[in-house]
């Protein structure tokens, strides 16, 4: 019997730290792109296994918290909703944000759920908390359903500023990735983050605008608000939907030049430390 298990001839293959600022091998995530589909549907699976209403969660939870909102900020409060129906003008704004917190949530805790895959075989480590981020897309899909019957209930059509949405979307993954590349890289070694995850996503949408209109921010204060990324992903996409204000303002802007920060800083913080995640985990 040959002591040696490889062939004489066989490839070696040798496996090396990511080098340089920012090295995400795109053409390595490609390779395993099966692999993200097979854990983005695996995510899928287990949020909706053995419950009675299944996908019915995804419609229950945004119509709830729309109901508790309109009530508490629209008719005791008063909150002004720019001329929109304030169960329509929060529950427009709830979508993007839930898939948000969704996405950060499942996120940032994922390398360290997924610690006997990652100890044990190679693979991208990025795909990991990548594929957490695209399964709450599914909630959004069906929710933004019900967006579109509200709209025809109320009667409002959307306007041409529509074809702008996909960017606002696409914004909102950047910020859940921006923030859960950070999240997750710090909760392998430091278990503290999955607990402080749920007590911040709460405290962040107290000051997004979800409930409330951002121009009611005074004016001085609003480039510091933009400061929230989220700020600018709902905005726009209220914006995008029913034309509530002007075209997106220096919130946007300042709020997209954030995302793009935090997340090359995430991308280059993720590697620096995923050749650590298999010893530590």
């Amino acid at each position: 019997m040959n002591p040696n298990p490889h062939p004489p001839n066989a490839p070696a293959i040798r496996i090396e730290p990511a080098k340089g600022l920012v090295a995400v091998n795109l053409r390595e995530l490609w390779e395993y792109r099966e692999l993200l589909y097979f854990l983005t549907w695996r995510d899928i699976k287990v949020r909706y296994k053995q419950s009675v209403l299944g996908v019915g969660w995804a419609i229950l939870q945004p119509l709830l918290t729309t109901a508790i909102f309109t009530f508490v900020f629209g008719r005791f409060a008063g909150v002004p909703s720019n001329g929109i129906p304030y169960p329509l003008f929060s529950f427009a704004a709830l979508l993007p944000w839930q898939y948000f917190a969704s996405a950060v949530g499942r996120s940032g805790v994922s390398l360290v759920n997924s610690a006997n895959l990652i100890s044990k075989v190679y693979f991208p480590r990025l795909i990991v908390p990548l594929s957490a981020a695209f399964a709450p897309a599914v909630d959004f899909v069906i929710t933004f359903g019900i967006l579109v019957l509200m709209m025809f209930w109320y009667g409002i059509m959307p306007t041409w500023n529509v074809v702008f949405l996909p960017l606002f979307l696409l914004l909102a993954f950047a910020t859940a990735m921006a923030v859960s590349l950070w999240l997750s890289a710090l909760n392998v070694r430091y278990r503290d983050v999955g607990y402080v995850i749920p007590f911040m996503v709460q405290i962040w949408m107290f000051i997004s605008p979800v409930a409330y209109p951002s121009n009611l921010v005074p004016e001085k204060w609003r480039l510091l608000y933009g400061l929230n990324p989220m700020a600018g992903v709902i905005e726009g996409f209220r914006w995008a939907l029913f034309g509530t204000s002007a075209a997106p303002d220096a919130v946007v802007i300042v709020s997209s030049v954030i995302v793009l920060l935090f997340l090359f800083g995430g991308l280059m913080y993720f590697q620096r430390t995923e050749q650590t995640f298999a010893d530590i985990v």
